[in-house]
């Protein structure tokens, strides 16, 4: 489903999405229409604009998230860097796109957000690199918690920072889908966040996205 407030956006979306291999746009809306559609239709991800006229983007994100199965959420934009990335990923957004998205590649960047990954354009992530450099002490409350993780959450939360699915990671460190599920669900409580993508600012946070911390989840594997 995409929402937007722009008409040609909206019909220029659904053209390049319905033209690709397994995927069917079920509805667009306009901000204040968004969840009611999402209710009827049930789809399962949902491209949002960030910025709309009638109703905020965010406010839209927050309502989403309240329903009792919701989709996967991905913000739109048209800007290069937005105060809003932040809010939006911390409100329960699995990534942050850039309007201007190459149609090849928005398409697999929506089957991998169906597959439970995370999507987030270049700029987006060097904004929330720069926003956590130096803001946070690593011995924080929330950073410390990812010493409650085994060996193995360790390396499952790694590459869920990198973006991966649950049968990717599975893939990459020999594990049935099943398993790496049940890993990503303990992650999740013991760190105490809603999302993967709140789980991979931790990883940042804690610094296991480093040279090292990569290279020892990939020795692990």
């Amino acid at each position: 489903m995409v929402v937007d407030d722009e008409a040609l956006v909206r019909s220029g979306f659904e053209l390049i999405l319905n033209a690709s291999d397994g995927i069917q746009v079920v509805a667009t809306a306009q901000g204040a229409q968004a969840a009611d559609v999402i209710r009827r239709e049930h789809p399962d991800v949902v491209l949002l604009d960030i910025r709309m006229p009638d109703v905020d983007g965010l406010t839209v994100l927050r309502e989403i998230q309240t329903l009792p199965e919701p989709p996967t959420v991905a913000m739109l934009t048209t800007f290069d860097t937005d105060e809003y990335i932040l809010t939006a990923l911390r409100s329960g957004a699995a990534g942050f796109l850039l309007k201007d998205t190459e149609p090849e590649q928005l398409a697999q960047l929506v089957r991998t957000l169906a597959a439970g990954g995370v999507v987030m354009s270049p700029k987006a992530s060097r904004v929330l690199l720069r926003s956590h450099s130096g803001a946070d002490s690593p011995q924080d409350a929330d950073v410390a918690r990812v010493n409650l993780l085994t060996d193995r959450e360790r390396d499952v939360l790694v590459l869920i920072a990198e973006g991966l699915s649950n049968a990717d990671i599975g893939t990459r460190i020999h594990l049935s889908a099943g398993t790496v599920k049940d890993h990503v669900s303990s992650i999740l409580t013991k760190l105490r966040v809603s999302s993967r993508v709140q789980a991979a600012l931790l990883a940042e946070r804690a610094g296991l996205l480093s040279d090292d911390g990569a290279n020892t989840a990939r020795s692990n594997g």
